[in-house]
Formats: C-alpha cells, structure tokens, sequence
C-alpha cells in the first residue's frame, strides 16, 4: 500500500466512501459501525462498486457467498472481512 501509515483500513474505505458514494469530501459524520444500507449511503449496485473497489485495492477475491450484510454493511464490517481474506491469503 502506498498510503500513509497513519492511514488505517477504515480510513482508506471511509475515503472510498466519501469519494464514489457521499461526494462531499468530509466523512467525519460517518461511523464505523453505520449501517451503510439502511442509512441509504450505498445501494445494491453500491455494494458491486465496493466490491470492485476491495479487489482491486487489497488484492483479494470476494466469493458470491461472502457477499452479505456482515460483510459489506459498515465500514467496520467491510475492515474485518478484509483483515480476514489478507490474513488468509498469507497464511501457510
């Protein structure tokens, strides 16, 4: 990554977020655990744009079945699901 190391996961989503979906260029009223479906941020083709946006961006396959709420439903969530397939991608 070629980020700042100061920049966390979450910060890197919520930056993605704020870009492609909030378009206002501030994302501090967003939480980590908001519900990105229910507060109307991302919709069903919102979600197909963060799934591009994980593969790309992490190097990881999202498989149809992991392509759910627990997931891809906060920026908390999505964090943890990538810290889970990089985890397992460099396991032995």
């Amino acid at each position: 990554m070629s980020d700042a190391p100061s920049q966390t996961l979450e910060d890197r989503i919520r930056q993605h977020i704020v870009d492609n979906f909030l378009y206002t260029g501030d994302g501090s009223s967003l939480g980590n655990d908001q519900s990105l479906l229910e507060s109307g941020i991302v919709d069903s083709t919102g979600v197909l744009e963060l799934v591009f946006f994980v593969e790309e961006s992490f190097g990881i396959k999202v498989k149809d079945d992991e392509l759910v709420p627990r997931n891809f439903d906060s920026i908390a969530k999505l964090a943890g699901y990538v810290r889970s397939k990089t985890a397992a991608a460099a396991a032995p």
